[in-house]
């Protein structure tokens, strides 16, 4: 279906690559362009699209989905058709699923298993409480963001509860993950999601699912025939109450499991404030009298009682042995007392007087015996401070500097109580063996250290320095004063208090954050235009003039980068801004020489013409005046007319003869018309 990268969904959606395809549609990254965001688009394949019982259920989903609203659930934005297509616009997730999770970190600790079921199935309660079944949970449909918290995604085959019909073509969902209700095909409820949440965190604890098999069909009918083995057994590190409620959850007995969400979360919930508690689940209608449901060991119970429960504890597991160490010691005792009684005999009949000794009176009578072994009692839970040390004459309890440490589980073993013992309680010893008992510090917890401005490397092997079981999440973020591959920030901050299960999170540096734009075309726009525009896009502007004869002064001529190219923010676009039609100033050259005014004139790209006249105050070849006048513009190549004097005018010639008084005056001009000969001869 690449067919529809790069296509624009209602005017808005522009897809951009597949991030994931399921059984009935195929997700995709795309841009809103409306809202300028990335969200994920399900697009119902091409196969189905004919085909009206997909429609219907894929139809059903989005408006099942839609009307969830809930932290732990992926949003839906938006559902719609275009062009033939059905789809549905979800929230883009920034995560892994938990099935990834597992592959990396499988199994996970009691105390994630428990962080992630409680809000797997809030998500799950919210679905219920609206009659929406999932019908498909499993790892790979849970996604854990960045700062530890879930979303359940891909409601693909729910159904409103009120309008459900029952599963007789396919068994929906993965078959590892199958309640046996839906294997066998048969009507479902919620209580079918609370089964698949019960293998979930069965896989969570123990690293691998309660059923396998070479074929779907096998390992569907051991989720309705078979039974699991115990998490325990895989796993030891898992506490009682939590192994209970996954097993109760994964009831094959659809009327013995959970009878909702709800119960559950209230069962997760009572055990995570008191991780030593025990449940006690009975049947379907029972009455239990109070306290009967549930057996609470920890921190709240009174030491006493909490001794003499674990005491019970070990008498069960032990008591064939006890019993067989009675008998012996009470066979011991007999054999002792036989023999000094026999002694004192002996030595009476030689008449000697024995003397007074522990173990007879003066007069041979046997008061009190010393035994030569005992039996370690149990001091593991006891508050050692409170142990009456009299009460134990026979072994010698030791306690130094080493005997404090920090527990995991400071519930059961709070500060100030015995939480190992050497030798073990209910071991046979010599009188007077030294019996080291170990005391709980409580929870071990540590500072958050100072990890800004440190490399990523170098935070991580801080924080695992500490010790205690972290869940350590790294995001990257942009940064304009922290390098690139050091920790910006860190979640909690420096000097909070971290316990074992705390999820800490680094911020790593991805250097300044370089976000790119494409240049405007400002060519031909006016300087004050371009400015605008050019600095709207978070860019830079320089500008230069020159002139020209096509662009009018003040508007851009040419720019660098050019219009439609792809720059980094900040980046500096160069303009060009015309100065209009360039003029060049005429100079003077008003008594220059000719050739001087000429080649002055030429310098300037002017075009010289002359002209010559008589001057009787101006030197022949010197310039009389000038057109254009100096000092005014002229444009380059534009015609400079000069002056250039010819000197005085010539004066008539002496040589001819002046007329004398005899002759007769020459007649004028107005009185004596000339001949044709006279004009021919007029010079």
């Amino acid at each position: 279906m690449e067919q529809y990268i790069g296509k624009l969904l209602d005017g808005r959606y522009e897809i951009q690559e597949i991030i994931g395809v399921g059984g009935m549609a195929v997700v995709y990254k795309a841009m809103d362009h409306r809202l300028n965001r990335l969200v994920a688009v399900k697009i119902l394949k091409d196969d189905y699209l004919n085909d009206a019982d997909f429609r219907r259920r894929f139809h059903g989903e989005s408006q099942a989905v839609a009307m969830l609203s809930h932290p732990n659930i992926v949003s839906v934005y938006d559902v719609s058709k275009n062009d033939g297509m059905e789809y549905i616009v979800m929230e883009l997730i920034d995560g892994i699923t938990l099935k990834q999770y597992m592959d990396q970190r499988s199994p996970l600790s009691w105390r994630e298993t428990l962080h992630f079921s409680m809000q797997i199935a809030k998500a799950l309660e919210h679905a219920h409480s609206r009659g929406i079944i999932h019908r498909d949970i499993k790892p790979h449909n849970v996604m854990i963001l960045k700062d530890g918290s879930v979303k359940v995604a891909d409601f693909g085959i729910a159904r409103i509860t009120s309008a459900q019909n029952t599963l007789t073509k396919e068994a929906l969902g993965s078959v590892h993950y199958i309640s046996p209700e839906q294997a066998k095909g048969a009507r479902v409820d919620n209580r079918s999601d609370i089964y698949s949440l019960g293998v979930v965190m069965y896989e969570m604890l123990t690293g691998r699912p309660p059923y396998d098999g070479e074929t779907p069909v096998s390992v569907a009918i051991q989720h309705i025939n078979g039974t699991p083995l115990s998490p325990s057994l895989l796993n030891g590190d898992i506490p009682t109450g939590l192994e209970q409620i996954t097993m109760h959850a994964m009831c094959s007995d659809i009327n013995i499991r959970y009878a909702s969400i709800t119960d559950m979360l209230r069962d997760m919930e009572e055990f995570r404030k008191n991780p030593s508690i025990r449940f006690t689940f009975l049947p379907k209608g029972s009455v239990a009298p109070a306290g009967a449901a549930r057996i609470q060991q920890g921190k709240q119970q009174d030491p006493a009682v909490r001794k003499k429960e674990l005491e019970r504890e070990y008498e069960l597991q032990d008591r064939d042995e006890r019993r067989r160490r009675i008998w012996m010691i009470a066979a011991i005792a007999l054999a002792v007392a036989a023999l000094i009684g026999l002694l004192f005999l002996i030595l009476g009949q030689r008449g000697e007087d024995p003397q007074p000794s522990d173990s007879a009176s003066t007069s041979g009578a046997i008061t009190t015996t010393i035994p030569s072994e005992v039996v370690v009692p149990i001091f593991i839970g006891s508050i050692y401070d409170d142990i009456p040390k009299e009460n134990y004459p026979y072994i010698k309890l030791v306690v130094n500097e080493s005997s404090y440490e920090y527990v995991q589980d400071a519930n059961k073993f709070p500060a100030g109580v015995v939480f190992d013992q050497r030798p073990a309680n209910g071991e046979k010893v010599p009188v007077g063996t030294e019996v080291f008992l170990y005391i709980s510090l409580g929870e071990k917890t540590d500072k958050m250290p100072k990890l800004v401005g440190y490399s990523a490397e170098n935070a991580n092997s801080l924080l695992k320095a500490l010790q205690i079981e972290l869940t350590i999440l790294t995001d990257k973020e942009y940064s304009d004063d922290i390098p690139e591959g050091y920790v910006t920030r860190t979640d909690p901050e420096e000097g909070a208090e971290l316990k074992n299960g705390r999820v800490v999170t680094i911020y790593i540096s991805q250097g300044k954050e370089t976000k790119t734009v494409n240049v405007p075309n400002v060519v031909g726009a006016s300087l004050e235009n371009a400015t605008a525009s050019i600095t709207a896009k978070k860019l830079k502007i320089s500008s230069s003039e020159e002139y020209s004869d096509k662009v009018p002064a003040g508007y851009v001529i040419s720019q660098n980068p050019v219009g439609g190219t792809e720059v980094e923010e900040g980046t500096t676009v160069k303009v060009v801004v015309s100065k209009g039609k360039q003029t060049v100033t005429v100079p003077n050259v008003s008594g220059m020489s000719e050739s001087a005014a000429i080649s002055a004139l030429e310098k300037l790209h002017f075009t010289v013409k002359i002209n010559r006249e008589y001057n009787d105050y101006v030197y022949e070849g010197q310039v009389i005046r000038q057109s254009p006048d100096a000092n005014t513009e002229a444009m380059p190549g534009s015609t400079i007319t000069i002056t250039v004097s010819m000197g005085p005018e010539p004066k008539p010639s002496s040589s001819e003869p002046e007329p004398s008084s005899d002759d007769p005056e020459p007649s004028s001009s107005e009185d004596v018309e000339p001949s044709s000969s006279d004009e021919a001869a007029a010079p």
